[in-house]
């Protein structure tokens, strides 16, 4: 297996889905699934009618049938729910196991992995955020049981997953260990995940992908080579540049002018370290241009990861009418970008792009009743009596100080990501009172290349995407 030189960025919820990893699949380079909320994602396509009948198809190939058809017959709705979008809710992770939603999470990550796949000998991978836990044991299952090729995972520091693919991939019982605020030194706090316990013991014969972590120190490329439960095959090395989430700086955290946190040279990574680990690497964070890949591939990198310019190709999920905003705006020099250090409930810098009518917005996201009813970027913490509980500095202040939160966490800006983001793709969260979550868009900060891009077509194709950044000679017609 060669190294790709592309590695589309797995993007969002849903963002990154599977017609756009399967169409930089299909000419030679690294498509990526965005593995965030599938569980969610599938749910949703099903009660908007499944148009095309995609997840009934790829549900179809699901090895457990018994499985596909509880899932289909408790979410499928014939012709779609009103526009309105009063989804039925997924239910929320939780430590303990809950076999519908681990039936349903395998199976949504299978689909978007056997679409991905389908039609094509190209690789596959995606991307999961270490940060968001409960859902990662079945999530790489079902990935797995589709023929996952990359796994690839950031937001954290990933120390366990390379033994748990191993397990997976063995078919065998999964434990992770989960981290818990306010939890004792001698705590120790577990998930787990029994393919033969909820599937039965027929299992299929099952490969191991690779497995890339994203990085944005040399310490944390070191670490993930000498402690990882297992071998790592590369590294992505991200700076704070690129879309999503950011690493904070390291050392205080200062301010520039605008707010946003300032980054020097100790959050720059030591490439001619990073070549002593031996590990192939791609560097990540305004690098989609064709310069930005050939100065990559100059130090020794195998390639980059791209991620804005395929955000606002054809095939990404996002909402059209949010894609051509965007676009405008960076044709006429219009872009603002900023680095929020309040948004993420996380705690992690989000980059934002401001657009009207998301919550990008101070007027509109004021607006927005403050609730927790998705829950994947909950924060777990130990309860008085020593049992998990479940909060998020996202929803209302008064539910969150009742839970022990503390006014260091619960921030004015503070942003619902988790519903914004499926707003991002058009699966909205609606309620009987007529309102519908509005969304909110990340990229990266660095876009001059995307407007060299954008300059003779504003509207291109993840091929264009990649012809763009490899054959700079070929304009784009």
């Amino acid at each position: 297996m060669t190294n790709p030189i592309i590695i589309q960025g797995g993007m969002g919820i849903a963002v990154s889905n599977w017609r756009l990893a399967r169409a930089v699949s299909k000419i030679g380079q690294l498509g990526v699934i965005s593995g965030t909320s599938l569980d969610g994602v599938l749910a949703r396509r099903l009660q908007d009618g499944d148009p095309g009948g995609h997840m009934r198809r790829a549900l179809d190939a699901f090895p457990f049938k018994d499985s596909a058809k509880r899932i289909i017959d408790k979410y499928f709705v014939t012709g779609g729910i009103k526009k309105e979008h009063n989804y039925t809710q997924v239910p929320m992770f939780k430590v303990e196991n809950n076999d519908d939603l681990n039936e349903l999470t395998v199976a949504a990550n299978f689909t978007e992995t056997y679409l991905a796949k389908e039609g094509h000998n190209g690789l596959v991978g995606v991307n999961y955020l270490e940060k968001v836990q409960l859902p990662h044991l079945p999530s790489i299952y079902g990935a797995l049981l589709a023929g996952i090729d990359y796994i690839i995972m950031g937001a954290g520091i990933p120390l366990e997953i390379p033994g748990i693919l191993k397990t997976l991939a063995d078919n065998c019982k999964a434990t992770m260990k989960i981290n818990v605020d306010n939890a004792a030194k001698e705590d120790n706090f577990f998930t787990q995940f029994d393919p033969a316990a909820l599937f039965g013991k027929e299992l299929p014969s099952l490969k191991m992908p690779r497995f890339l972590p994203i990085i944005s120190s040399n310490f944390l490329a070191t670490l993930m080579a000498k402690k990882a439960s297992g071998p790592i095959d590369g590294f992505i090395i991200e700076n704070f540049q690129a879309g999503g989430h950011n690493a904070p700086p390291r050392g205080k955290m200062n301010f520039d002018e605008w707010g946003e946190p300032i980054y020097g040279d100790r959050d720059m990574v030591d490439i001619e370290k990073i070549k002593e680990l031996g590990l192939p690497f791609w560097l990540a964070g305004s690098y989609g241009g064709p310069d930005k890949l050939q100065a990559a591939l100059a130090t020794g990198a195998a390639g980059i990861q791209v991620g804005t310019a395929f955000a606002l190709c054809e095939e990404s999920a996002i909402v059209s009418d949010l894609k051509k905003q965007i676009i405008q705006k960076m044709s006429r020099d219009e872009e603002e970008i900023s680095t929020d250090t309040k948004a993420s409930p996380t705690g992690f810098p989000f980059k934002v792009i401001k657009l009207a009518d998301t919550i990008s917005e101070s007027s509109v996201f004021q607006t927005r009743r403050k609730v927790c009813n998705l829950g994947y970027l909950r924060t777990l913490y130990k309860k008085d009596d020593g049992s998990v509980g479940y909060r998020c500095p996202a929803e209302s202040k008064a539910v969150f100080e009742k839970k022990g939160g503390t006014s260091d966490e619960l921030t004015a800006g503070k942003k619902c990501l988790c519903n914004a983001l499926f707003a991002t793709v058009g699966l909205p969260t609606g309620y009987k009172d007529g309102t519908i979550e509005k969304p909110l868009v990340t990229i990266g900060s660095n876009v001059e290349s995307i407007k060299k891009l954008i300059k003779e077509k504003t509207e291109f194709s993840a091929e264009d995407v990649v012809d763009f950044i490899l054959k700079p000679e070929k304009s784009i017609q």
